[in-house]
């Protein structure tokens, strides 16, 4: 393995949105990758046609894209390895499944439905916990190990269906070591003989899944822990074809769990205590049902991803901010934990709070700019940046800018009626149209002079200037918290602050 450059490959199935879990499992092979100069590549197991969904490749590719997560070979990209979706490379499975009939590694089996329920009830009434096609029943079922080689002939030229099964060895031992979990060991009397070829000429997954990852050179099989009771059967496949020597190393990832509870984390989850358990919104195309996607949310690809690695994995420090390229310097399989880590919906915000507050203020200017000309507003590029800079510390998204800090654009309407009740009376209206009349007097229009006017106002009536700020805050800006009072004023400006004093007064009476 050593002398082999790092190749890994993401193999969703095209059945429907890509889960959280599986943009994680592809963050993963990329990170990985990445740190070992290898390739990332994503192949799309469309092997069940049943199971399609339109517009589902398209949303995955989309959503890697969105997440910075660029494929080195891929559908859209081609590679020296294609074609990259399964559903096209069908033409070379069936030489594979019949060398392993040839080498008595395989079968054809002509059980019809009917028969294999019949095995089924059988096994139940027997008392067998668990009844299924293995080494004991296979010798009682229509197959090429139980038939003459002249029936299996006629059986196929006849046309009747069949599919090809491997033949799991009935005593063994099988051994491999996954780099997060050990060394796993399954006996073979608890594994069966799993379908490798369909009557409808296709593969199944198990197939199709190791003479890929073969033919494109993986060195690497990192995928979710719900794939770890199919690896030994896989391991089989690579001994019985020959390929042992070059079997890929198999890292099986814990699963993201639901906040509460247990178990695993489902869109259900998300509609119940709304959260997005989707990157990109997704139309159903069949039931028209929409789902929300944190794009859409508003949450910061780069936020979305750094929170991903972290559900799993532990750098081994206490640093929890990390752009892309920090993670693939950081990151190792051998920091991924066993068991499952539950997500947090809060710590999802927390993550994106910390990019937002890192964000330049005239990109974060120019995102609110496009919320600001939908409401018909229209202020100056410096205006809108110089008000990002002020309350992107008490949000968490910017589609909350607007609900923060609309009172920099409109003059309120109303005043937070708990802190009017508590501090308006008639000594604090004869301070404030002081303070107008101090304001009226400043010529260096400054978060400094102000406070300093504010304070010297306060004390020239007699009254403590902590006591008032508060209600100086809510006559500006309607709200009883926000961003720096002082600096707020001065963004403001003097005739704006004065004008919204006046008409606070008359107001309030």
């Amino acid at each position: 393995m050593e002398n082999r450059k790092v190749r890994v490959r993401f193999a969703p199935s095209p059945t429907g949105p890509l889960h959280m879990g599986g943009v994680r499992t592809a963050l993963y092979n990329y990170l990985f990758a990445k740190k070992h100069g290898g390739d990332f590549i994503l192949r799309i197991e469309d092997t069940d046609q049943n199971r399609y969904v339109s517009g589902a490749e398209e949303y995955i590719m989309e959503a890697l894209n969105w997440c910075g997560l660029r494929l080195d070979e891929g559908p859209a990209q081609g590679g020296h390895y294609g074609p990259y979706r399964q559903s096209e490379r069908k033409d070379s499975y069936r030489q594979y499944a019949e060398q392993l009939v040839a080498d008595g590694h395989a079968y054809y089996a002509f059980d019809t439905p009917k028969d294999l329920d019949e095995m089924r009830d059988r096994l139940t009434k027997a008392k067998v916990a668990s009844p299924m096609y293995n080494a004991v029943t296979r010798e009682t079922m229509k197959n090429s190990l139980t038939l003459s080689e002249d029936d299996v002939l006629s059986r196929i030229e006849a046309g009747e269906p069949y599919v090809i099964r491997i033949k799991v060895p009935r005593k063994e031992e099988v051994r491999f070591h996954d780099i997060i979990r050990g060394w796993v060991v399954v006996h073979t009397s608890q594994m069966d003989d799993k379908v490798l070829f369909k009557s409808d000429g296709m593969p199944t997954y198990h197939m199709a899944n190791v003479v890929d990852d073969y033919l494109m050179k993986i060195t690497h099989v990192i995928r979710g822990e719900e794939w770890l009771p199919s690896a030994p059967l896989h391991v089989l496949l690579y001994r019985f074809l020959g390929w042992e020597n070059v079997m890929p190393e198999f890292a099986h990832l814990p699963l993201i769990l639901k906040p509460d509870g247990n178990g695993k984390l489902s869109k259900r989850d998300g509609d119940r205590l709304g959260f997005p358990v989707f990157p990109l919104n997704w139309k159903d195309p069949i039931s028209g049902e929409e789902s929300t996607g944190y794009r859409e949310r508003g949450y910061f690809p780069e936020a979305f991803v750094n929170m991903l690695a972290m559900l799993g994995w532990n750098p081994g420090t206490n640093q929890e901010i990390f752009n892309l390229k920090e993670l693939v310097q950081a990151f190792s399989l051998e920091r991924v934990g066993k068991s499952g880590s539950k997500f947090d919906p809060d710590k999802a915000k927390w993550f994106n709070q910390q990019y937002l507050r890192e964000r330049n203020d005239a990109e974060l200017g120019a995102i609110f700019n496009v919320i600001l000309t939908q409401k018909g507003i229209n202020v100056s590029a410096e205006y809108v940046t110089a008000v990002c800079s002020l309350i992107k510390e008490k949000t968490q998204f910017t589609s909350e800018f607007w609900d923060f800090g609309n009172y920099f654009f409109i003059r309120p309407e109303k005043y937070d009626e708990s802190v009017i009740a508590k501090r308006w009376n008639e000594t604090a209206k004869n301070f404030f149209g002081e303070l107008v009349r101090s304001f009226c007097s400043v010529s260096d229009w400054k978060a400094h002079v102000l406070e300093a006017e504010f304070k010297r106002t306060a004390e020239m009536v007699q009254m403590n200037p902590g006591q008032l700020m508060q209600l100086f805050r809510v006559l500006l800006s309607g709200q009883s918290g926000g961003p720096m009072l002082f600096e707020m004023t001065e963004l403001l400006g003097k005739q704006e602050v004065n004008d919204r004093l006046e008409s606070a007064i008359a107001k309030l009476g």
